[in-house]
């Protein structure tokens, strides 16, 4: 069995990475179509809700995975700060436009399940505010890494802010719970078990699992991308270095 310390060589996490991907992204494939199929042909539709709560199906995973990235960052921003994890930096830089780009998913779609329900696109409810919050950290940790041009600096800033904005998660969660809003409380991941209907249960668990496969390797296939441009960077400043002494033993 590999150690924390031996998995955290990029050239080992490389090629483990480059065994998983195939597998992720064939499991994923698989239950995002067997999960679809169970929507659109077996689970029913809602008696009030009519059509529109098949928008659950992807509104609910794509919320559950913006804030599971968000986590992983912050667990990453520890690897960065605490342990200086040599791929705690690379994760989190390639988890941020994955977690971004489901927590806008998450909005989009909330948006217009909420327009047949609730009359209007958008409310300032807690829930939909602290979750929009999230999408604009996000946003923020993009572009601070992108404004700071020494990458060790980068990732401890990003990190630093990461775990500033982890104040927004519980707010996330327990929003429904702390005040009144339209939107709905925890139907699935709940203390007393799901409130929700087994034929509408089961469609949703399948296509979350599915969806989180499919993110994962996004993220594994992002983690390889950063690991070979940074290697490309080294490469190259080492190459110019070189050449900068052989200018100079030239002009000598």
């Amino acid at each position: 069995m590999a150690s924390l310390t031996e998995l955290a060589n990029p050239a080992r996490f490389m090629r483990l990475s480059s065994v998983l991907l195939p597998w992720l992204a064939g499991a994923a494939a698989l239950l995002l179509t067997i999960g679809f199929y169970l929507v659109w042909f077996v689970a029913p539709s809602d008696y009030q809700q009519g059509e529109t709560i098949r928008i659950m199906y992807i509104h609910v995973p794509a919320a559950w995975l913006a804030l599971m990235f968000y986590s992983m960052m912050a667990l990453s921003a520890l690897g960065v700060l605490v342990w200086r994890h040599p791929l705690a930096d690379v994760a989190q830089q390639a988890a941020a436009p994955i977690g971004a780009c489901f927590a806008l998913i998450c909005l989009l779609t909330g948006s217009f399940w909420g327009k047949p329900m609730w009359g209007t696109y958008w409310v300032w409810d807690a829930r939909l505010t602290s979750m929009l919050v999230l999408f604009l950290i996000y946003l923020g940790l993009i572009a601070l890494r992108r404004a700071i041009d020494e990458p060790s600096r980068a990732g401890r800033a990003v990190a630093i802010l990461t775990l500033v904005g982890c104040v927004n998660i519980p707010i996330i969660k327990f929003s429904v719970d702390w005040w009144s809003t339209l939107h709905q409380p925890a139907s699935v991941l709940r203390l007393g078990g799901p409130t929700i209907h087994s034929s509408m249960l089961w469609p949703l668990v399948i296509t979350a699992i599915g969806f989180t496969l499919l993110a994962l390797a996004l993220h594994c296939a992002a983690m390889q991308a950063e690991i070979l441009r940074r290697r490309v960077r080294t490469l190259t400043i080492f190459e110019a270095e070189r050449l900068d002494r052989l200018s100079l033993q030239a002009a000598q």
